[in-house]
C-alpha cells in the first residue's frame, strides 16, 4: 500500500479511479452507466472522471442535462431525459426521491456489486467506493462500484481543525487520515509511523514546515511557488513547476510509464542474452556451421539500453509532463 501526504487544505484527490463493476434493479448496465455520466459530465473529480471516460470507452451516447446541482462531498443531481437523476453516497441519494428503495433491494444491490467486483478484481491491495444513482419516481435504481490505485491519502496539515475537517469532506478523505494543527515534528512523526507499518509514503508539501517530512518521505514532492527555490524543494526528490496538486498524479502516470518501460527493456535483453551468448560461444557451431560474434551479440542490449534513454528523456519532454521537473530521485 502507498500513503500519500499532503500538507495541502487546497485541492486534493486520492487518485486515479476506474469503474469495476456496476449492477441495477431491472436497468441494463450500460443505461445505469448511461445516465450516471450525463449527470457527471460537468464535474471534476475524480469519480466523475472515471465514470465518463468508462461510458466514452464503451461509445456510450451521453444525453444531455439540466439544472446541475452539486452537494460537495455528497453527490450531484441534474435532470436527464425529463427526470432528475442523483448520484452519490446511498443516504443523500435516497433523500433526493420520494420513492423509496426497499432496504432488502438495497442489501441485495450492494451485495451483487461487490461480489462482481471481487470476480472481476485483479488486486487485493485496490480499495473501493461504491455511489448509488436514483431516478425520479424511480428511487435508487442502482449501484456502481469504482476501484482505486491502492494509494490512500492522508492530510497533514498545521491549519485549524476546522478549516482542515471541511477540506477533507470536500474531497472525501476519511476521517481517520486526517490530522490538523500538527508542528513540523508532528508531520514527521506520521511520516514515520507510517513508514514503520510497512507503507511506502510521498509527501507533498511547498513551506519551510514541510521540509523535515518531504526528506523524511520515500519520496518528497514539493510545489515549487512562484518559480523560486524554497526549503521545500531543496529537500524534496521532484519538484512540481506548475504549482497543481493535479501534477501529482501526472508524476506518478509518468513514474509507472518509465518504470515499465525499463522492465521491458530489461527483460528483452536478458532474453536476448540467454540466446545470443551460447551462440556467440559457438555451442551451435560443431552441429549447424553457426555462429555469432561477440560484438553482434552484445550490440541489441546496448541498443536496448539506449531507447530505456530515450524513452526517459521523452517521458519529461512529452507534452503531458511538461511541468514535472525530475530532481534528485524518482517515483
Amino acid at each position: 500500500m502507498i500513503s500519500a501526504c499532503n500538507s495541502q487544505t487546497g485541492t486534493l484527490t486520492e487518485g486515479k479511479p476506474a469503474v469495476s463493476a456496476i449492477t441495477s434493479l431491472g436497468h441494463e448496465e450500460l443505461e445505469i452507466l448511461q445516465i450516471a455520466a450525463a449527470v457527471e459530465k460537468t464535474a471534476s473529480h475524480p469519480i466523475a472522471h472515471a465514470i465518463i471516460t468508462k461510458a466514452e470507452s464503451l461509445n456510450l451516447s451521453i444525453p444531455i442535462t439540466c439544472g446541475q446541482l452539486a452537494e460537495p462531498g455528497s453527490g450531484t443531481m441534474a435532470e436527464v431525459n425529463g427526470l432528475l437523476v442523483a448520484i452519490g453516497k446511498l443516504k443523500w441519494v435516497q433523500e433526493r426521491f420520494q420513492q423509496k428503495t426497499d432496504l432488502s433491494d438495497l442489501m441485495t444491490l450492494e451485495q451483487s456489486v461487490m461480489h462482481k467486483s471481487l470476480q472481476d478484481s485483479q488486486s487485493s491491495n485496490h480499495s473501493t467506493t461504491v455511489v448509488y444513482i436514483g431516478r425520479e419516481g424511480e428511487g435508487v435504481i442502482g449501484p456502481l462500484q469504482l476501484q482505486h490505485k491502492g494509494i490512500e491519502t492522508v492530510l497533514l496539515s498545521g491549519d485549524r481543525e476546522e478549516a482542515v475537517a471541511t477540506v477533507a469532506k470536500t474531497v472525501g478523505i476519511k476521517d481517520k487520515f486526517v490530522n490538523a494543527s500538527l508542528t513540523p515534528q508532528q508531520k514527521s512523526a506520521a511520516i514515520s509511523g507510517l513508514q514503520a507499518s510497512g507503507h511506502r509514503v510521498a509527501m507533498v508539501g511547498d513551506g519551510i514546515n514541510d521540509a523535515p517530512s518531504l526528506a523524511l518521505a520515500d519520496v518528497g514532492i514539493a510545489l515549487q511557488v512562484e518559480g523560486q527555490e524554497t526549503a521545500a524543494s531543496n529537500a524534496a526528490s521532484i519538484i512540481l513547476l506548475g504549482n497543481r496538486l493535479s501534477q501529482v498524479l501526472e508524476a506518478l502516470d509518468l513514474a509507472q510509464a518509465t518504470m515499465a518501460k525499463v522492465h521491458q527493456n530489461l527483460s528483452w535483453a536478458v532474453a536476448y542474452n540467454l540466446v545470443a551468448i551460447p551462440i556467440a560461444a559457438g555451442v551451435l557451431l560443431p552441429k549447424f556451421d553457426f555462429a555469432m560474434t561477440p560484438s553482434l551479440s552484445v550490440s541489441s542490449p546496448m541498443a536496448s539500453l539506449e531507447s530505456s534513454q530515450i524513452f526517459i528523456s521523452k517521458s519529461i519532454l512529452n507534452k503531458r509532463t511538461t511541468s514535472i521537473l525530475l530532481t534528485k530521485g524518482t517515483l
